[in-house]
């Protein structure tokens, strides 16, 4: 859960209006401005409102927060912001917002002049719905809903990919490398660029004078270049610090490169790296990585929940990954980030009382209030019929029609293993599970066996996140057998992408003829087996 009250400037703020706060941004060069979204989807802002970030049609600063009228109705998806400051935001829709400093025309209008109020941006995005939103220091970057990344603003080193150095007033589609290419997440540094496509490429753009774009180099590009170094690595994140980057495979790898001059790359040095390098080899898998193009600081979460951060942090120079007591990267920026600004739009969350949710998973497998039990493995589970009968249609028609198991007080299951049923029963009252994805597999049989759509859904999320290459032929089986279209796919692109070491492993070769004739006729098709 994170707490908007850590960060200083929510200070201003009463109790009752923290209480409010559901998104919530925090900007400008001392982090002085911010930008928030109440439960009511109403949008404030306040702070010193440093060339008109705040947007509320004037550069005056204001402790009371404002609202933005023009952001009534709007859902923001995506928000970003740079060094004058200027903020873009996107909105559900598909709608483009820009405001604040303009000197570059990266509010992306044709012109240079102050954006005091937001206005929409549409020039060459008709008919384009934008998805998320980048700011570098003075240029922006825009992904629409069909993986075109479009880019303008200051151009001085290239980091708006027209292959020129010429300021860009509109948005301008960024072709090159990328062209055909459907991109699914962009970044920004200081004046780079960085966008991750869909076969988990990582292409770069503008200034490289630390090694920030990969390249092997130090020399500025001014179109997309492919990052090389990391083929044959499914790049599922990335994001961008002041001067480098951290990219997230999706076996759980963190590389980065870049600048180091605050250990910001975690290497246990203060040595630039022209190309990737590997870090936290030694620690488990990471889920979640941070960094943000206004501080030095680098951040990360373990699959177990641990937060490690490194870097300029408070002041200090921490150059090796430092394990914290904080619960989220996000508190990592709000407490040793210098600025002390958010990494992302964040949201928050409160549990000051304790809701329905809360109380029904606290009363779960409670034989003080229980009125049925079932006997799994030879071991007791205690539960409720009426959550049974209101969350499952399938209890809902044994304890309503003459079954005889609606008389039993005791319910035998021969079917499944006790980690597995417990896991089920345990959902019907969390709406959450918590399994590995080997155990997961059990649960997917259940859930497609008791027609569970959405528990089907959750297991195939903890398969895909869990996915490695010794369990990956086995979870593509299990996809395979309980009809997950979803799920088949993803275990397959991953089985080709880790080909060679897929075949190695024992899974691989227990499988039966007929499935591993399928998959290596699938494969060759894709194009698997060329040289």
């Amino acid at each position: 859960m994170v707490d908007v009250s850590k960060w200083p400037l929510f200070s201003l703020l009463s109790i009752e209006e923290r209480a409010t706060v559901r998104q919530a941004c925090v900007f400008g060069t001392s982090a002085n401005e911010a930008i928030y979204v109440t439960q009511e989807n109403d949008v404030y802002v306040f702070g010193l409102n440093c060339s008109g970030c705040l947007g509320t049609g004037d550069s005056v600063s204001t402790i009371v927060p404002k609202k933005l009228d023009f952001l009534q109705g709007k859902k923001i998806v995506s928000l970003s912001y740079g060094s004058g400051p200027h903020v873009l935001l996107a909105s559900e829709d598909g709608q483009l917002f820009a405001w604040g400093h303009n000197g570059y025309s990266q509010l992306g209008n044709g012109t240079t002049n102050p954006g005091f109020s937001a206005v929409a941006i549409t020039v060459n995005l008709q008919n384009k719905k934008v998805m998320e939103v980048a700011c570098g220091s003075h240029h922006s970057l825009a992904l629409t809903h069909d993986g075109e990344v479009f880019a303008w603003g200051y151009n001085n080193c290239g980091q708006v990919g027209s292959g020129s150095t010429a300021n860009q007033p509109y948005p301008r589609k960024v072709c090159s490398s990328l062209q055909g290419k459907t991109t699914v997440s962009i970044t920004c540094g200081q004046a780079s660029s960085m966008a991750l496509v869909d076969n988990g490429e990582i292409y770069g753009w503008g200034y490289n004078g630390n090694g920030q774009l990969g390249t092997g180099n130090n020399g500025n590009q001014l179109s997309p270049c492919r990052l090389t170094t990391l083929q044959g690595l499914c790049i599922q994140q990335i994001v961008s610090g002041y001067g480098h980057c951290l990219a997230l495979t999706d076996e759980g790898l963190l590389f980065a490169w870049g600048a180091n001059t605050y250990g910001q790359l975690g290497t246990g040095n203060k040595n630039n790296h022209l190309s990737p390098v590997q870090i936290m080899a030694d620690k488990e898998r990471v889920v979640e990585i941070a960094a943000c193009h206004s501080t030095h600081t680098s951040a990360v979460r373990t699959s177990s929940g641990q937060v490690y951060m490194w870097g300029q942090c408070r002041g200090q120079l921490i150059s090796c990954p430092r394990l914290t007591h904080l619960s989220s990267t996000d508190d990592v920026f709000a407490c040793f980030a210098t600025p002390p600004v958010t990494w992302r739009l964040v949201s928050m969350e409160y549990d000051d009382f304790k809701t329905i949710s809360e109380a029904l998973r606290e009363e779960f497998d409670c034989p003080d209030t229980s009125d049925l039990k079932f006997s799994v493995d030879g071991k007791y589970i205690y539960v409720h019929k009426a959550v049974l009968k209101i969350r499952c249609e399938h209890f809902r028609l044994m304890f309503r029609s003459q079954w005889t198991e609606d008389q039993q007080e005791v319910i035998e299951i021969g079917q499944f293993s006790y980690s597995v049923y417990r896991s089920f029963l345990q959902f019907l009252y969390t709406d959450a599970v918590d399994l590995p994805p080997e155990d997961a597999i059990g649960l997917l049989d259940l859930a497609t066996s008791y027609c569970e759509n959405h528990l089907k859904r959750l297991c195939q999320q903890i398969i895909k996140r869990g996915i490695t290459v010794e369990n990956a032929f086995t979870l593509l089986s299990a996809a395979i057998r309980y009809d997950a279209e979803d799920l088949e796919e993803f275990c397959f692109k991953f089985c080709v992408n880790h080909m060679t070491r897929v075949t190695q492993t024992t899974a691989f070769w227990e499988v039966d003829g007929v499935m591993l004739k399928e998959f290596i006729s699938r494969a060759s098709r894709c194009g698997a087996f060329k040289n």
